[in-house]
């Protein structure tokens, strides 16, 4: 369960009680210097810190759930389990305190500093079979001690990651303090103190800038806030508590989060899945320490923190996964060699810590929201059957007990919304319809193609190169989460653009470096329907494409046009590339004729007009288009693509869809509709009849009319025309008719910033409303608005009604 919620009254009334009662006397002690060579406070102020510390132990630990019961009986007899095995192991020598983490290397101190917080987990909780074992404390102290005169000391010179000194092992050695407090003895605990202080001084937090950022300044003020609290230094936990202040407002470029829902880490990447889970639960877990204390957060910039609960994290969580295109190198992490629990990381767990965050955050959130965000959080409970978030045992007793009361609570489950969300500051979209969603992953000047680093994710080369993940009902929710990245052909990702030309290992460099030179990535939203578009640049290749995606009610018209290329090798779109899981016996049927069932199947057709795969879904290629297939089994191992993940060989099976564009093609295109969770009868039918009009798709414009939707959207590469707009600039458009009524958005992916003129050829009786960013040039025989539309790719909406006799829109 979730601290109680403190007034400033209650809390220090408590704190007079634990002082009457003699708390922590050695800590009050006013003569003991602290960490930092300040003095130690009052005795007040002493009980104060004895209750924060007390609270810290609730978070990491959780409360009010029942041991013996499960998933908490399993959780613990885990941590047991792993904490006798680290005991059994632990062999301090000069240079290490496990063999197989040496000192030597900053990963190593900070391996070493988790085992021994698992120790004294299994000491602290009931339940672990090791509950307040005097040896078990005995040998975790032993190896702190070890730890802090050997590794970690005022002394030491940093090497290997940054990360490790200032944030990995401090948090680790913090936490570990904090459950063994009255263990350690006060020597060894200043002597760890001390030298976090060293590494982790005040005027790290002097400037907002470098690592000391988004994610990363929240982890460090996590570090501050215990290192005051556990030294009893007010001025150390106020500088935490105000250090944060420059994470909270939205950022314009760089790490942090966006106006329009982005989070971005390491400054090119999108983050949200990961860096963005740990800025959420940081600050939730500091929301919730520094409650009614001296040092509560206050700073009215944190409602950007709540806001982003619905703004950023909802629209990239689906029925309990995050998605894979938020999470960067971490997709590739999957079971590590050394997994203590033996289940690889996945979508779905990376979604589950989000969903935790979620959920403790909640408990500093309003009613209102308190209430919408549980709805939530039941929600995703209920529908996360692929992996089940209430007994995922990477979540530990604390986050599962407030999942539980959240859960067993009145009140209802809130379904996945529908609708669209632009992403643009990290080349993102989400398209939600009843019943199935799309993602779509981009790369631009400003974000990049992939991410790799630390020996992770060398392969990730075409993630931001159009990818499309999809998921429909029925469908299978471990598409991605079940293997996918060790096995699949990272030359053929779904919805991607590429060449054969394989790019080295770690093409174009580490962390997010890979760039292309592309501005126009982004598209135009009413928050229903969407136009997206990127302006493909190959990496590693001379590959360049516009590509677009149409995201419409029942479907995604994918488009392509001005593929080119000149690298000697063949060039193809990814129509799809599906993971069929081990057994891999989805039927295939193109143009009615049912294809065989057997690895190592290939065929191509030289104008297919619809394909359909069993349990998944429709493809439909209006008017046809030469299409291959292949059915095959891939095996890979995790360690393939991270150095530090398991060498176990997987096998995985695949059905692979793709438009051949040929050797060294000049100004190829394509055009496919996805049918997510459609059947093959309706599939056919939409092939018969595809309900839409491809108005243009040309390297100048891509434009596609709805008529049944009174929808028209397009994507303009250059100033034109097109659907009877008109624009002087490159742009998109897209426009809503409905009876007498029609509403037009624009963006501008480019973010120039620069005025555009957009024209709709339609008689307009008067103009209803439009954006501040809107001027109405004419409103009459056509409608004439001039738009200044900023630099953030945001859409600008004029609503107008049609004159009489005005009908529906050409095309429409």
């Amino acid at each position: 369960m979730p601290p109680a919620r403190w007034t400033r009254r209650g809390f220090l009334a408590v704190t007079a009680s634990a002082l009457a009662l003699g708390a922590d006397r050695a800590a009050a002690d006013p003569r003991r210097p602290t960490a930092a060579g300040r003095r130690p406070q009052a005795a007040g102020r002493a009980g104060e810190f004895a209750l924060l510390r007390e609270r810290w132990r609730g978070l990491l630990l959780g409360t009010g759930f029942d041991p013996a019961a499960e998933p908490f009986a399993t959780v613990l007899r885990r941590t047991g389990g792993l904490a006798r095995t680290h005991r059994a192991s632990m062999h301090p020598a000069p240079g290490s305190l496990w063999p197989d983490a040496p000192f030597e290397r900053s990963a190593g101190i900070t391996r070493s500093c988790a085992r021994l917080y698992a120790m004294a987990q299994a000491y602290a909780q009931p339940g672990t079979g090791l509950t307040g074992d005097a040896d078990l404390a005995t040998a975790t102290a032993t190896g702190l001690a070890h730890v802090g005169e050997r590794a970690y000391t005022t002394t030491t010179t940093r090497h290997g990651n940054w990360w490790d000194w200032q944030i990995g092992t401090p948090r680790l050695l913090l936490d570990t303090l904090t459950l063994l407090h009255g263990r350690t003895g006060d020597a060894l605990r200043e002597q760890l103190l001390a030298a976090i202080g060293h590494f982790v001084p005040d005027e790290l937090f002097d400037d907002y800038s470098g690592t000391s950022t988004g994610a990363n300044r929240v982890d460090l003020c996590r570090v501050a806030a215990l290192h005051g609290i556990l030294g009893e230094d007010p001025d150390r936990t106020a500088l935490a508590r105000d250090a944060l202040s420059p994470v909270f407002p939205h950022v314009t470029s760089g790490d942090g989060l966006y106006a329009d829902g982005s989070f971005v880490q390491h400054t090119w990447v999108a983050y949200t899945g990961t860096y963005g889970c740990v800025l959420l639960d940081g600050l939730a877990r500091l929301f919730a320490l520094l409650r009614g204390s001296s040092w509560e957060i206050t700073d009215p910039a944190r409602r950007t923190v709540l806001d982003s609960v619905e703004r950023a994290f909802v629209p990239v969580l689906h029925d309990g996964l995050v998605m894979d295109s938020v999470s960067g190198r971490a997709v590739s992490r999957g079971l590590q060699a050394d997994d203590p629990y033996g289940s690889a990381q996945s979508d779905h767990q990376r979604g589950h810590a989000v969903i935790a965050a979620i959920a403790l955050l909640a408990d500093s959130a309003g009613t209102a929201e308190r209430a919408r965000w549980h709805a939530l959080v039941k929600g995703w409970i209920a529908r996360a059957t692929t992996s089940p978030l209430r007994t995922d045992p990477r979540l530990g007793t604390d986050a599962l007990a407030r999942l539980a009361a959240i859960d067993a609570a009145p009140g209802p489950a809130a379904p996945e919304p529908t609708g669209h969300r632009l992403l643009a500051a990290m080349d993102r979209a989400v398209h939600r319809r009843p019943g199935w969603t799309v993602n779509i992953a981009m790369a631009s000047e400003r974000i990049t193609h992939y991410e790799n680093g630390n020996g992770e994710n060398p392969h990730g080369w075409h993630t931001g190169s159009g990818m499309l993940y999809w998921w429909a009902d029925g469908s299978g929710g471990d598409q991605y989460s079940d293997a996918f990245w060790p096995t699949v052909d990272p030359l053929r990702l779904p919805g991607t653009t590429v060449c054969a030309k394989r790019p080295a290992d770690n093409e174009g460099g580490a962390w997010g470096a890979p760039k292309p030179a592309a501005r126009w990535v982004g598209g135009v939203t009413d928050g229903e329907f969407a136009v997206v578009g990127q302006h493909l640049k190959g990496l590693g290749s001379t590959l360049e494409a516009r590509k677009s995606w149409f995201c419409a009610a029942d479907a995604v018209l994918c488009l392509g046009a001005g593929i080119t290329a000149r690298d000697g090798v063949p060039v193809e779109t990814v129509v799809d590339n599906r993971n069929l899981g081990a057994a891999g016996t989805a039927a295939l049927t193109v143009d009615g004729r049912a294809e065989p069932v057997r690895d190592g199947w290939t065929r191509r057709y030289e104008r297919a007009r619809w394909a359909h795969l069993e349990g998944h879904g429709g493809y439909v290629l209006p008017g046809g288009a030469p299409l291959a297939a292949l059915r095959e089994a891939r095996t890979g191992a995790w360690r393939d693509i991270n150095t530090g993940g398991a060498p176990d060989r997987l096998t995985r099976r695949y059905l692979t869809l793709w438009h051949p564009h040929g050797t060294d093609p000049a100004g190829a295109a394509y055009a496919c509709l996805l049918l997510p969770g459609a059947d093959a009868a309706a599939t056919a039918a939409r092939a018969a009849d595809p309900g839409l009009i491809v108005l243009s798709n040309s390297p100048s414009c891509q434009a596609v009319s709805f008529p049944p939707l009174g929808l028209t959207g397009a994507a303009f590469w250059t100033a034109g025309s097109a659907g009877g707009l008109t624009v002087t600039a490159p742009a998109a458009v897209l426009v809503r008719h409905r009876g007498r009524q029609a509403a037009l958005h624009l963006a501008e992916p480019p973010r120039t910033g620069a005025a555009v003129e957009l024209v709709w050829d339609r008689p307009v009786r008067r103009v209803l409303a439009h954006d501040a960013s809107v001027r109405v040039i004419e409103a009459g025989r056509s409608l004439r608005l001039r738009v200044t539309p900023g630099t953030a790719c945001a859409s600008h909406r004029c609503a107008v009604e049609l004159a009489s006799g005005a009908g529906r829109p050409p095309g429409g």
